[in-house]
């Protein structure tokens, strides 16, 4: 566990990476509101609001599963060279000037 200053955690994860995703989602959100605008005419609209529910509760879970699974797909743990790294000093170096009125 000591090793661990070696690597460093970097995301790759972009907008591009999820896009699909959520497209795809909103398409089964305005199918599942369109199914519910045509079951709203009918003589019980209960179960309209119910079917907009259930589509709801039932992708939410798949949708999270996804982005989780697509952002830890994306976290990558890339090994740094100590000797190319340039070493902190403890006392910090001012190399801005403060600004004069």
């Amino acid at each position: 566990m000591n090793n661990m200053h070696r690597y460093r955690m970097v995301c790759t994860l972009s907008f591009g990476d999820i896009y699909g995703q959520i497209i795809v989602w909103l398409i089964v959100i305005f199918l599942s509101l369109a199914s519910a605008m045509a079951m709203m005419g009918a003589s019980r609209p209960i179960y309209a609001l119910a079917t907009v529910g259930l589509i709801l509760v039932l992708s939410l879970p798949f949708l999270l599963f996804a982005f989780v699974t697509t952002l830890l797909n994306h976290i990558e743990l890339k090994e740094v060279d100590p000797a190319a790294e340039p070493r902190s000093s403890s006392t910090p170096v001012a190399t801005q000037r403060p600004a004069q009125a």
